[in-house]
């Protein structure tokens, strides 16, 4: 290739080498001061694979549930609690579910035992997990970590998701609309809207309420009966 005559020279320099050292010294503090440093420079070189990278790690994985610590050395729950939980009383999160039913049979079996020194919600917090399936234990393994500190505080939080305000509301009107099927005797009637009362506690329904609305959703020969026996007495 020609050179072009217009273009001048470059002037000569005998120490080219050396021009060239101070040059790539020169590029390079300005590189290290800009945060990028040379690998061999760098005392802390990650020397991981590149497929490393792409694997789940352990480390950071933490527990929803903060549970409290125990001091007694000889504290055990025996692998009978854990089976007799998850056989009899497993919780999977459907809407058919009774989350407050679920709660009371949680706590009748956590009462069967006792230790010494150690409190009711380290058992509780430790064993409530093992009673989730599906649905239900993915919404708790969904929490952050550390999220529980208590066992009010995680059957608040149960209760919340499982038993919504929609839920609430047609629990309500459930009640409100309670009445007596066809052939269905008193006491049968009775206790399929106190079972109705029981699946929504927080139905805040004043006593003399909710016999009204048991006696409202009577037939009128049931209505009859117990006219009669009211004012016999």
């Amino acid at each position: 290739m020609r050179s072009n005559k217009n273009q001048p020279l470059l002037p000569y320099n005998p120490e080219i080498e050396r021009t060239a050292r101070g040059l790539r010294k020169k590029m390079g503090e300005t590189q290290n001061s800009s945060g990028i440093m040379a690998d061999n420079e760098n005392p802390e070189q990650d020397t991981r694979a590149l497929r490393d990278f792409a694997l789940p790690q352990v480390t950071g994985i933490r527990s929803v549930i903060r549970k409290p610590r125990i001091e007694a050395n000889n504290f055990e729950i025996k692998l009978a609690i854990l089976q007799m939980i998850q056989t009899l009383i497993q919780f999977y999160g459907l809407p058919s579910d009774d989350p407050n039913a679920h709660i009371a049979s949680f706590l009748e079996i956590c009462d069967t035992f006792k230790h010494n020194g150690v409190t009711d919600d380290a058992i509780r917090l430790r064993l409530f997990s093992f009673s989730l399936r599906d649905r239900a234990k993915n919404w708790l393994n969904s929490m952050p970590a550390d999220s529980v500190i208590s066992w009010e505080d995680l059957a608040q939080k149960f209760l919340a998701k499982f038993f919504p305000p929609a839920k609430t509301a047609k629990m309500r009107i459930e009640i409100a609309n309670f009445a007596q099927l066809e052939s269905e005797p008193l006491y049968e009637a009775w206790e399929r809207y106190k079972d109705l009362l029981r699946r929504c506690l927080h139905h805040g329904l004043p006593k003399w309420m909710q016999v009204q609305n048991f006696y409202n959703g009577l037939n009128a020969s049931t209505r009859i009966i117990i006219d009669a026996a009211s004012m016999a007495k």
